[in-house]
């Protein structure tokens, strides 16, 4: 049953270097056409999928910090109704650092939002501007103050493994993240998508990625700066005080159903898999057709579905329970991993297998893709 909600709110301030919300850049948003169109899609999931109250709740996309909070306040009481709300619901909300954003935040808070994740990306102004972030550092750091002073729960995002970027440049800016006083840190390689204007630039010769080596490097050096913090990875690129763990990545990392509304949002539900409209027009008018944004809707066989939980599951600390995953799938443990593969890596410490729980060592988490398309069996994937 659905116990997670994403909403996505894919209006961009303005073209971004690294992600590919180009396309959805707007002048403008009619809120209350949009408000009506996220209460159809929200209904058509909660028809398909009610009967649990959610667990948690995340506005996400472009920069759903500029929903105004009486949209925000109609979208929670709605999902609300058709669900009702576990006790302690956590209800994130993605923000730019931004004095525009900031000054909602109260107006948030008071909608229902308990948690925001905050886009502060670096600490250095020169950086800021190579990754094309409108704010400075002085504007993030103000944002995150007000963040701290009206939000139970906040998180910071920061980007690291820049161009050119050092272990004591990346020390120097990781203790001061770490003094922010933030109960969960995202701290994310760059990495170079294609589409992107990063990918031209690269292509172009502007700027040259950090190599694996010194990336590997920067990667151990955070997973021991932050447990010795007090903020254990717990995924392997997300880090929180014990307790604060995102409830809602945690929904996706262990693989439970959520429902996905709005443009461009994935979900999954009762083994189908689901995806919106990507372009806001269009998403539109499918709900006005259909009542519904989705562009398409595939049912899972159950070997996809179990290649999907090792994939995701083994991006967390506490790795995956084979034994739990063949009995939601049907699918014996001996074809979940390839066993050769399992003995070598965990003969090299790169894996560990205890009973039926296997897990990707701290030494093995820099090599994590590359592992996974050694231990899970190709068979699964292509399923």
């Amino acid at each position: 049953m659905t116990r997670a909600l994403y909403t996505h709110w894919p209006f961009c301030l303005k073209k971004c270097p690294y992600c590919d919300f180009n396309s959805h850049v707007r002048d403008g948003v009619e809120v209350d056409a949009w408000q009506a169109a996220l209460i159809a899609d929200m209904r058509h999931e909660a028809a398909l999928a009610g009967g649990e109250p959610l667990e948690s709740i995340f506005f996400g996309g472009g920069t759903p910090s500029l929903m105004s909070p009486a949209l925000v306040a109609a979208l929670l009481a709605e999902a609300e109704r058709l669900w009702g709300f576990a006790p302690g619901i956590e209800i994130t909300l993605e923000a730019n650092p931004s004095s525009v954003e900031a000054a909602a935040f109260a107006g948030l808070a008071a909608a229902g939002v308990n948690r925001v994740s905050l886009g502060l990306q670096s600490l250095d102004d020169e950086a800021l501007h190579f990754l094309g972030r409108l704010h400075g550092v002085e504007e993030g750091l103000k944002a995150l103050d007000t963040a701290q002073r009206v939000f139970k729960r906040v998180n910071a995002d920061f980007i690291y493994a820049r161009p050119g970027q050092t272990e004591d440049d990346w020390r120097a800016e990781l203790t001061s993240a770490l003094a922010l006083g933030t109960d969960h840190l995202s701290l994310y390689q760059l990495t170079i998508e294609p589409g992107t204007r990063f990918a031209t630039d690269v292509r172009l010769g502007a700027f040259t990625p950090l190599d694996d080596d010194p990336a590997a490097d920067l990667f151990a050096m955070t997973a021991a700066m932050t447990g010795a913090a007090g903020l254990p990875a717990y995924e392997v690129s997300n880090h929180a005080r014990p307790g604060q763990e995102s409830r809602h990545n945690l929904t996706y990392w262990r693989y439970r159903d959520y429902a996905g509304i709005g443009p461009g949002a994935h979900g999954r539900r009762g083994g189908a898999a689901t995806v919106r409209h990507k372009k806001p027009e269009n998403w539109l008018a499918a709900v006005t057709e259909q009542s519904h944004g989705i562009a398409e809707e595939r049912v899972l066989d159950h070997r996809e579905q179990a290649s999907e939980a090792l994939l995701m599951g083994l991006r967390l600390t506490e790795g995956v329970d084979l034994a739990d995953i063949s009995a939601r799938f049907g699918v014996p443990i001996p074809d979940l991993v390839v066993a050769e593969r399992l003995a070598l890596y965990n003969s090299l410490g790169l894996v560990a297998a205890s009973g039926n729980r296997l897990i990707v060592s701290p030494a093995g988490m820099p090599l994590l893709d590359a592992l996974l398309g050694e231990l899970v069996p190709a068979a699964l994937v292509e399923a």
